[in-house]
């Protein structure tokens, strides 16, 4: 299950028990669209193991713009709070799948 991310639970799902993917996506985007369902198929089926978001930068464009995110759609990859990893522009189930794999 996706998660929606705002700028009011960020912080508290970064630093939960599990890694965090956030796409950072918008509505008028065709690549976000792409790929939104590669990413509710990741969610689905890393649930457990890794907490996966959406974040609408058009409404929390205060996280794009802490993380630099000048072109989405941006994948951001969170460890312990942290980022470990980012994502630029649409990919393949497998491309996003390996990431996923790494945050294990």
């Amino acid at each position: 299950m996706e998660l929606t991310i705002t700028t009011e639970n960020f912080e508290e799902l970064r630093n939960g028990t599990l890694p965090l993917v956030v796409d950072l996506w918008a509505t008028w985007c065709g690549p976000c669209k792409a790929i939104a369902p590669i990413i509710a198929e990741l969610a689905q089926e890393y649930e457990g193991k890794i907490a996966v978001g959406k974040c609408d930068v058009e409404e929390n464009d205060d996280i794009a713009m802490e993380f630099g995110v000048r072109n989405i759609p941006t994948i951001l990859f969170f460890k312990g709070g942290k980022l470990v990893d980012k994502f630029v522009g649409a990919a393949s189930k497998s491309v996003l799948d390996e990431k996923f794999k790494a945050l294990l």
